[in-house]
């Protein structure tokens, strides 16, 4: 059943915009940390959901990347052959494989967490009061 749709209110609609302007302005920095380790976005996306001890079924992994099987196959086989994730059949199936992050995947997703997450200058450039308020706004958003 499709959800119905609700019109924002334009106070809603202005703070989204605002939201997503400054995050669509500082993407050229997350992009070239992206393009020094000859990652796309979905690479990123992929390196944030996968771990070094407990292996995901590609089938898993689509669904929650919100595509076809064969394109979560197409981006695991990226992350392999930059040693970033493993696969490994399944032991009761082996025609399941699970996917692994290696210890550079693990490396080079805590490296691009760091980078994604030093904040921009001009966020740096608000007041502390400014910041503190705005942390709990967001965080009301996230449901922490």
């Amino acid at each position: 059943m499709a959800r119905k749709r609700t019109t924002p209110s334009s106070a809603a609609a202005r703070a989204w915009r605002l939201m997503f302007e400054v995050l669509m302005a500082s993407s050229g920095e997350r992009t070239a940390s992206l393009a020094r380790r000859g990652l796309t976005p979905n690479d990123a996306r992929a390196l944030w959901t996968l771990d070094l001890n407990t292996g995901r079924p590609i089938g898993d992994l689509a669904r929650e990347w919100d595509c076809d099987p064969s394109n979560a196959t197409f981006i695991v086989g990226r992350l392999e052959k930059a040693r970033l994730a493993r696969r490994e059949p399944l032991a009761e199936d082996r025609r399941v494989k699970l996917v692994f992050l290696t210890p550079a995947g693990a490396t080079t997703r805590d490296d691009l967490q760091r980078e994604y997450h030093n904040p921009p200058a001009e966020m740096q450039r608000l007041s502390e009061r400014d910041l503190v308020d705005l942390a709990r706004i967001l965080g009301k958003l996230r449901g922490s």
